[in-house]
């Protein structure tokens, strides 16, 4: 009830829009890509058309926002997106229902224009690129990563990337250009579970990816997803003993979650497998489906478990301590609290 009205999909026409009727004293009816309330019933205007050149949008007002207090470990940082749309079929991802399957990019020159701005204007030194495949578009990527180093922009970033869209000429450029860290959605290490989630790689593929990317001298950030329907304790255990053999640098572990509108969702409304419709609990971190192997407590105890076999190994405490402590830190934090919130818990398995 305390919710009027709701932009839905690429939101800066539609929201533009809105504004302006409600300033205005217009009637919103009619407004592409908005869902509102009129007496009592939920109205769905159509969708809006995806916005087909991205540079037609104008660059963010970072003026309007206190970016001095945004710093990584006492480092100006700042975000920027290059891109939207993903053509791929993974059934739990909800990207595509909000920017399409579509790749769309901004212009090489557009992207430096922004970045420009962050750095000189802003003292910005730190960024992390949010697309969903920054190196979708190969070459896009090596001739960013070539502008930031021509341009001398003396900033140090991150990007997300699938692991079939590595090789070594765009791990060597990119790592020229200022990047220090790749994102990896791996997923799993049970091909079963690659293969029901529609990932569309092997298992050789993470490995191969991993290997070509440590050997230019970035870091990896491996992302692993546990609690699909089908698994089995031993397919659990396996993405964890994945995790420490395919070389990341850092893991993530969440847990498969069936959000509205994605395929993962169709399923789990079809084998009613849904705990609850309380959206809160859609964190990643909170299990929301009732699996057929595995309760919903054996899930957390597996999270926890997936965490703390990774970053409490010896080895790689001493390693991230001295080089990767920014990194380290934060995702040390991260278990502290995921581990303290469920004291008094067993992690056997």
């Amino acid at each position: 009830p305390q919710v009027d009205a709701i932009v839905r999909g690429e939101g800066e026409e539609t929201f533009r829009e809105l504004i302006s009727s409600l300033d205005s004293g217009k009637k919103i009816e009619g407004i592409l890509g908005l869902s509102y309330r009129r007496n009592g019933k939920i109205i769905n205007e159509g969708p809006r058309p995806l916005i087909k050149n991205l540079d037609d949008l104008p660059i963010p007002s970072y003026d309007l926002l206190p970016m001095e207090k945004y710093k990584a470990e006492g480092i100006p940082f700042g975000t920027q997106i290059t891109s939207r749309g993903c053509p791929f079929n993974c059934i739990f991802c909800s990207s595509s229902l909000q920017f399409g399957k579509v790749w769309r990019g901004h212009s090489v020159e557009r992207v430096i224009e922004e970045l420009s701005i962050l750095r000189n204007e802003y003292g910005i030194r730190e960024i992390e690129f949010l697309d969903d495949t920054f190196t979708l578009n190969k070459k896009r990527a090596v001739e960013i990563s070539r502008k930031i180093r021509e341009e001398n922009l003396d900033v140090s970033w991150s990007a997300s990337s699938r692991v079939d869209t590595i090789d070594r000429d765009l791990a060597e450029e990119v790592k020229r250009g200022g990047c220090h860290t790749i994102y990896l959605g791996i997923e799993s290490g049970s091909q079963k579970t690659l293969d029901f989630i529609d990932k569309g790689i092997k298992l050789e593929d993470s490995i191969r990816a991993v290997k070509i990317l440590k050997r230019a001298g970035l870091r990896v950030l491996g992302s692993f997803i546990i609690g699909f329907p089908e698994e089995t304790i031993r397919d659990i255990n396996t993405t964890i003993e994945f995790s420490k053999r395919v070389g990341v640098d850092f893991a993530q572990f969440t847990i498969a979650t069936p959000y509205p509108g994605t395929r993962l969702w169709e399923y789990a409304v079809k084998e009613k497998i849904i705990l609850t419709f309380d959206w809160r609990k859609y964190t990643t971190l909170d299990p929301v489906m009732r699996l057929k192997h595995l309760t919903p407590e054996q899930i957390s105890k597996l999270l926890r478990k997936a965490y703390i076999s990774f970053y409490l190994r010896p080895r790689v405490m001493i390693r991230n301590l001295i080089e990767n402590r920014f990194l380290f830190r934060k995702v040390i934090r991260g278990v502290i609290n995921l581990v303290a919130s469920k004291l008094g818990k067993s992690l056997q398995i």
